[in-house]
């Protein structure tokens, strides 16, 4: 069963557990199993994701329970009017806080999501972090004599496509467990914390929580 954080007539939402597709992908056709097929049979009924989360990461996840509300959840998120709140654990001691302006090229190689039109050209997109805690090992790590990680929050302020595993890898400290932009793990150290939107159909303001999964909780540090 998957965790359901909200439920009404329209919406509903999801703690996505990470490693699980969002809906079935050309480039995994291996899967069996992915978010929407679950949650229709959990509910009974059709379901329509709103947004994306990359297939390791965990949190919220947004699903409309109509066409309707489908089309006015996704103009929140593509004009930009949902506010999102992440959690990583990345390699290196990031400053205390800043912002990432860094446009993406969007490619068609993402296992997660299918549907989208390849294109070559670079789009804008920013991300705000601030760094929570830091720590130091003394394992050596490449030529590196310690281990160096930090807990950052990180707000997208654009939703492209690996957003924020593209730019913490930009800018120079990628998520712990990230095979793709850093180095391999046991799971990729990204969470999905927090959303704030509003209900489409009432115009009632939601925030949603997803807690910090239980195996995650040791590496960031929660209690």
């Amino acid at each position: 069963m998957l965790p359901i954080l909200f439920q009404d007539d329209h919406v509903v939402v999801i703690h996505k557990p990470a490693g699980l597709l969002v809906h079935r992908s050309e480039l995994d056709r291996h899967e069996t199993r992915f978010a929407v097929q679950l949650l229709r049979d959990q509910l009974g009924r059709h379901v329509h994701p709103a947004h994306r989360l990359d297939r390791g990461t965990s949190g919220v996840l947004v699903f409309a329970l109509d066409r309707d509300t489908a089309r006015r959840l996704g103009g929140q998120f593509e004009r930009q009017e949902v506010a999102k709140t992440y959690l990583a654990v990345v390699r290196g001691h990031p400053p205390e806080a800043g912002r990432i302006d860094h446009a993406l090229t969007r490619r068609r190689d993402d296992a997660e999501w299918v549907g989208d039109e390849s294109s070559e050209a670079a789009q804008p997109a920013v991300t705000d972090f601030r760094t929570l805690a830091t720590c130091e090992l003394p394992f050596a790590v490449d030529r590196y004599p310690t281990s160096r990680y930090a807990l950052v929050e990180l707000t997208p302020h654009t939703g492209r496509k690996h957003q924020i595993r593209a730019h913490l890898a930009h800018f120079g400290h990628p998520v712990l467990g990230d095979e793709r932009y850093g180095t391999a793990g046991p799971r990729l150290c990204l969470h999905a914390l927090d959303l704030v939107m509003v209900q489409p159909t009432t115009r009632a303001p939601l925030h949603l929580v997803a807690p910090v999964p239980a195996e995650l909780r040791k590496t960031f540090g929660a209690r």
